[in-house]
């Protein structure tokens, strides 16, 4: 039987590899097993910080959107009784559209307050914790 030589099958895969790890540093992006579990590693890593992202993100709006609110008390004196009232009164706004309107235009946060404030029952910070 004759021999069978490796062709280029072989060869496909790892430069394919390569490609992707071709801007790691040293033996990371030379050694074709080192470069194999650095790719899975990275791979791992991109899926696990999009999560992270979108919680930092969240986290961020949330926080822009209370410093606005607690700098004008008259209105509504905390994060959650605007963000409760806002789903009550069917605004369909989110926390990052929420949250650019208190940074751009802090006028116009306040009106959609005053409207939140005219409907019949808003709920107020009470005070009490």
């Amino acid at each position: 039987m004759t021999r069978i030589k490796r062709g280029y099958i072989a060869r496909k895969r790892r430069t394919k590899i390569r490609l992707f790890t071709s801007s790691f540093r040293g033996a990371h992006s030379r050694l074709t097993r080192t470069i194999t579990q650095q790719k899975i590693k990275a791979l791992v890593s991109a899926h696990r910080d999009r999560d992270r992202k979108k919680r930092n993100f969240r986290g961020l709006w949330i926080s822009r959107i209370n410093a606005v609110i607690r700098g004008n008390q008259k209105v509504l004196d905390i994060y959650s009784n605007l963000i409760y009232n806002l789903y009550k009164g069917q605004f369909l706004l989110n926390r990052k559209i929420v949250a650019q309107i208190a940074i751009l235009k802090e006028n116009c946060l306040f009106m959609i307050a005053n409207d939140i404030i005219k409907t019949k029952n808003p709920r107020r910070y009470s005070g009490k914790i």
